[in-house]
């Protein structure tokens, strides 16, 4: 039966109504179900019911929610119409059409309608007689359908059967409430007043504890002898359940602490399940042996899986290793093992998809191509392990994605950033209370397949402490030659990493282990020119920023005039994320614009730029033509790409004392120092009195002086200053250099070449000096971008010299 608060409401809302009677309907339960005649009329309005089943001749009250249901209600209780009630099978459809809704009701008349103080409405409804719904006429404001009445075989007032059916419900009742505590006691007292074997029959039927399918069965059965023969078998049910949870409640009654409560609870759980018939442990045994026949997996594996399967199935379900091993035996069925995905072979469809998702990034695309070619010809092979390193935002994390999309295999991403603890990777023992496996497996689970692309993010970030450390745990997950046979802690079985296609990311590689960087391929991810971020920001930025925002390119487009701006005034970075966000406000502030129906600039301009960013933050570098002697145009390269570095150069009389200045690191002091004394050292060669060394300071200073300087890139850069400053000879126009110069004069080549020809293409300078070695370096760098320049390459400090100075 149900609980004791809603027990028996039916017969205990009489009681409400009589304290109110002018507005209580007096119907006789005698009457129900009543004969249809001429005032039932062909249509009804069905307002749908969850949770419960209305009978002919209970009262019920219904709390109403729905706002089709309430404009209902309202119209029914004013005109006195009668509703027809209908139960729902489809609890989840907050509004149910006609699909939602069982056949079979029972026509109801609302008897009173109350406002409760939380604002519900909430009516009293008396069932009158069964329809069932033939079809729907209306669905708005609420659903009206066309129903056929059903009459139903009553049972006789008299009769040894209907007195044996009546004495069977009443003693079935009574059972139910002497085992319940629950149950107030005037609902024995309720029952024994009901005189009506079919009221009795629908009474007990609308209290029953049984699920709505087996209440709407009652309901659709049309032999009132039928109905109660159901509904016995239903109370008798009840009544087991009940006397097992008392039989229950009798044997471990007693004063127990919090372990002996849990042992009750799970005999309580376990005497059901075996009068049920849903032994726990034994269903727990099928479903693992059910999946483990399926599983594709190795032979020493399969067999290491029946032991501890064996194990399990004789241990104690009360034992505190039960749910421990459990999980443990439900995660290895879990792992896609020998499972894979078939790789996309096509490879000008790979090209595709990577040159879609990314602008520029060659050399990785060639790498995964590569891959690709050799996995066609060869049909298998190990899973490449990469590393791209580069600056934040140049889209290393995200090239991972498009991998896995061009192969059609599974993502997955882990970040290593700040990890510290062993166990993340490599999990935790059995043997410790909340023992898990590590983050690897656990993402090729959720992946379910054992050769996705793995994205190990922010692995130069990865930290060590008393907990472990995690760059060595990652020596054998990357290792070519280990990793078919991984082991977790947890698993304690080999795992085959081998297909796995390892991506790791990393800003810098001076905090990367070396045996790491050792079994890892690295490639690097350069910075992007200004020309490649204007070509990403409109083939992709844009776009997407413009779906991001709900407008069109009609409402917003950018000339590439005005992306350059945004690029060279608003942005110093690598990658494009601050670019992306200030392109965003740009296309707020429009979006803005749209919604409120203003007047505004579909086509960009600089002044609308200026307006929304502000006056521009950074200042464009160009060259300064400058006849002064001593100051020589140099090219350096940061982690936001390359930018022109201006060095001055003075004499003063002092000493001969040298100073330095500029916020300079060890490195390039040690560059000036050799510059220094490489001209001191060969100053006759150009007509450099050595007086001049003695009477005079030499003060070097690199402009920018709260910008940090490092490198030995600026060598020959400081040797033309100071010949410059010496010699009183100026520096030839439109020049710049970068390399490295040693003390015999040798000119050595450096890194960042594309970066710093691209600062120097942006600033106007049109002949570049640099190491001969240096030479492959310009080759790579594509012809639009070398066009109209002069690149001299040498091997010489003097040659650097007869080449810059006028």
């Amino acid at each position: 039966m149900r609980n004791a608060e809603n027990i028996f409401k039916s017969i205990m809302l009489t009681e409400f109504f009589d304290e109110d009677a002018d507005n209580f309907i007096d119907i006789n339960p005698e009457e129900f179900p009543e004969k249809v005649d001429n005032s039932f009329p062909d249509e009804l309005a069905i307002l749908p019911l969850r949770n419960t089943v209305l009978f002919p001749g209970v009262v019920m009250p219904i709390t109403v929610h729905r706002a089709n249901s309430v404009k209902l209600v309202q119209k029914a209780y004013k005109d006195n119409d009668l509703i027809g009630v209908v139960t729902q099978h489809n609890l989840n459809t907050r509004e149910p059409g006609e699909q939602d809704l069982y056949k079979v009701g029972t026509v109801a008349r609302i008897l009173k309608r109350l406002k409760m103080p939380d604002g519900n409405l909430t009516i009293i409804i008396q069932g009158r007689t069964r329809f069932r719904i033939d079809e729907m006429v209306q669905e708005t404001p609420y659903p009206i359908a066309k129903v056929t009445y059903l009459e139903e075989k009553k049972l006789n007032k008299s009769g040894r059967a209907v007195e044996a059916i009546a004495e069977s419900l009443r003693d079935a009742a009574f059972k139910v409430l002497s085992l319940n505590p629950e149950i107030p006691p005037e609902a024995q007292m309720a029952l024994e007043n009901i005189e009506s074997t079919n009221f009795l029959i629908n009474f007990l039927a609308a209290n029953v504890s049984a699920s709505l399918d087996e209440k709407q069965e009652l309901l659709e059965k049309d032999d009132m002898r039928d109905r109660a023969t159901a509904l016995l078998k239903l109370m008798s049910k009840e009544i087991q359940i009940l006397e097992i949870k008392n039989e229950i409640n009798n044997r471990t009654h007693s004063d127990i602490d919090q372990q002996q409560r849990d042992y009750f609870l799970r005999q309580q759980i376990k005497t059901l399940q075996e009068e049920l018939g849903d032994d726990g442990p034994e269903r727990d045994l099928s479903r693992l042996r059910q999946a483990a026949k399926s599983k594709k997996w190795k032979k020493d594996t399969k067999a290491y899986f029946y032991k501890e399967l064996e194990r399990f199935e004789r241990m104690n379900p009360a034992a505190p290793d039960y749910g421990i091993t459990l999980s443990y035996l439900e995660f290895m069925v879990d792992l896609p093992w020998l499972k894979y995905t078939d790789d996309k072979l096509d490879l000008a469809k790979a090209k595709e998809v990577l040159d879609k998702d990314h602008y520029g990034l060659k050399k990785v695309k060639d790498r995964v191509l590569e891959y690709l070619a050799v996995l066609k010809l060869r049909k298998t092979l190990r899973g490449p392990i990469l590393c791209l390193y580069g600056p934040p935002g140049v889209g290393k994390t995200s090239l991972g994605k498009s991998v896995a999309k061009a192969l059609g295999r599974e993502y997955c991403r882990m970040s290593l950033g700040g990890l510290r603890d062993e166990a993340e990777l490599r999990g935790h023992r059995r043997t410790y209370i909340g023992a898990m496996p590590g983050r690897i497996l656990q993402n090729l689970k959720k992946a379910g397949t054992s050769n996705p692309v793995f994205v190990l993010d922010e692995i130069d970030k990865i930290g060590s402490d008393f907990r472990g450390d995690p760059a060595s745990a990652l020596l054998e997950i990357l290792d070519p030659e280990q990793n078919n046979a991984f082991t977790d802690n947890y698993l304690e079985a080999e795992y085959d990493l081998s297909k796995v296609i390892f991506i790791a990311t990393a800003n810098s590689l001076d905090t990367l282990h070396p045996a790491l960087r050792d079994r890892m391929e690295i490639i690097e991810v350069n910075g992007y020119t200004v020309e490649e971020k204007v070509q990403i920001a409109k083939k992709h930025l844009v776009p997407k920023l413009r779906k991001d925002h709900g407008v069109n390119a009609k409402q917003v487009s950018f000339l590439q005039p005005i992306l350059t701006k945004v690029i060279e005034d608003y942005t110093r970075e690598s990658g494009v994320r601050n670019l992306e966000q200030k392109l965003a406000a740009v296309i707020r502030n429009i979006a803005k614009s749209v919604a409120m129906e203003e007047d505004y600039n579909s086509k960009i301009k600089e002044a609308d730029i200026e307006r929304i960013l502000g006056v521009p933050i950074y200042d464009k570098e160009l060259y300064e033509e400058d006849e002064l002697i001593g100051i020589v145009p140099g090219l350096a390269w940061t982690q936001v790409g390359g930018e022109m570095l201006y060095v001055e150069a003075s004499l003063s009389k002092g000493k001969g004392s040298l100073t330095l200045s500029g916020r300079l690191g060890d490195v390039m002091k040690e560059s000036a120092k050799a510059a220094h004394s490489y001209l001191r050292a060969h100053a006759q060669e150009w007509h450099i009195e050595h007086e001049l060394f003695e009477q005079n300071d030499l003060h070097i200073h690199f402009p920018a002086g709260a910008v940090p300087k490092d490198g030995p890139s600026a060598g020959i850069t400081i040797l033309t200053a100071i010949a410059s400053a010496y010699t009183n000879r100026k520096v030839k126009p439109n020049i710049a250099m970068t390399g490295e110069v040693t003390l015999r004069g040798k000119v050595l080549p450096v890194g960042g070449i594309q970066e710093k020809i691209l600062a120097a293409r942006r600033a106007g300078i049109s002949q570049i000096i640099l190491c001969k070695r240096n030479r492959k370096d310009i080759e790579e760098i594509e012809a639009q971008y070398r066009k109209d320049m002069t690149f001299h390459y040498v091997n010489r400090a003097e040659e650097v010299l007869n080449l810059a100075l006028c």
